[in-house]
């Protein structure tokens, strides 16, 4: 009894052909048409915003790296299928491929070569994390961040820096005056750094998880209560940027918005002058309590809507 097959289709592969090069055709126009200088740069950033901090440009090129290895890796798979698909296609209508079980070299090949992969990009991840969360890098500015129930404030430092170095339950601080600037529900934050000055945020929060972030730094950082996370940033370039909260921490946390100015040494000495002069004064940074709003419905020592301040 002869291998019955089914019958191809005549004219098949001629319909497969032309609907391929039309699909071929209109990608490239989608792609030429998109086209221009910042979208180029964006491509060679593989998305990525362009870094304005020296942290910012080590974590861009992990990511460059991570997309390059990843793209080297998908095209030689790619070859692979392709040369499968050519070099073992059935050639006639009664013709059975051969039926190959396994092969021992071919499943260590590829056993090994993913661990090996992991290894080489944990190394480069481990690497980079070292450099933008280095704290043997000296600090030249200290500010204390807080995010709370639902603004920031940004407590900056006045006078001689010491120890940048803060616990939770600390009493001393880095410098012995503050000035502050805290945001309401009606009224966004401005972040004031100078340029080209590794600052160091040291992220307080009185209530929940709160997510500090900047994403023309493209750093961010958790902000738990009961701890003290930090990071260090060195912009360098000045502008305007937008942070927000990168971790959903109530009805409003779309209002934990901020804006971020790097300026010169002179104009940040400037506004910090500006704040002093407005009254924005404290022997200590302000770090939530009396500071801190508690919504309605949470212990607050008053179970009314007043009471909740």
């Amino acid at each position: 009894m002869g291998l019955q097959l089914p019958r191809r289709t005549a004219g098949k592969p001629v319909t497969m052909r032309r609907m391929a090069a039309l699909a071929a055709v209109g990608i490239s126009v989608l792609v030429l048409g998109g086209c221009s200088s910042e979208t180029k740069d964006e491509w060679k950033r593989a998305a990525m915003p362009d870094p304005a901090s020296l942290q910012g440009e080590k974590i861009l090129s992990l990511w460059q790296g991570a997309w390059v290895a990843a793209l080297v890796t998908g095209i030689i798979v790619w070859g692979l299928i392709v040369y499968a698909i050519i070099r073992f296609r059935r050639r006639s209508d009664d013709e059975i491929p051969v039926q190959t079980r396994y092969n021992l070299p071919l499943e260590i090949f590829y056993t090994i070569a993913p661990v090996i992969m992991v290894i080489v990009f944990f190394a480069h991840t481990v690497e980079t994390q070292n450099y933008v969360l280095d704290d043997d890098r000296p600090d030249d500015n200290c500010m204390e961040i807080v995010g709370q129930q639902w603004s920031w404030t940004f407590n900056y430092g006045v006078g001689e820096k010491g120890d940048c170095e803060v616990t939770p339950n600390s009493t001393e601080f880095p410098y012995s005056s503050y000035v502050h600037d805290s945001g309401t529900g009606s009224q966004i934050p401005q972040l004031y750094l100078p340029v080209g000055v590794t600052t160091r945020f040291n992220l307080h929060s009185p209530d929940v998880i709160h997510d500090f972030g900047i994403p023309g730094f493209l750093m961010k950082m958790d902000v738990i209560p009961g701890r003290v996370n930090h990071y260090s940033i060195t912009p360098t370039r000045t502008g305007d940027f937008r942070g927000k909260c990168y971790e959903l921490c109530g009805v409003y946390h779309s209002r934990m918005l901020f804006d971020v100015h790097v300026v010169t040494q002179e104009e940040y000495d400037a506004h910090l002058q500006q704040l002093e002069d407005a009254g924005a004064t404290s022997e200590l940074p302000l770090l939530g309590g009396d500071y801190a709003s508690t919504p309605a419905g949470l212990e607050s020592g008053d179970e009314s809507e007043e009471g909740a301040e």
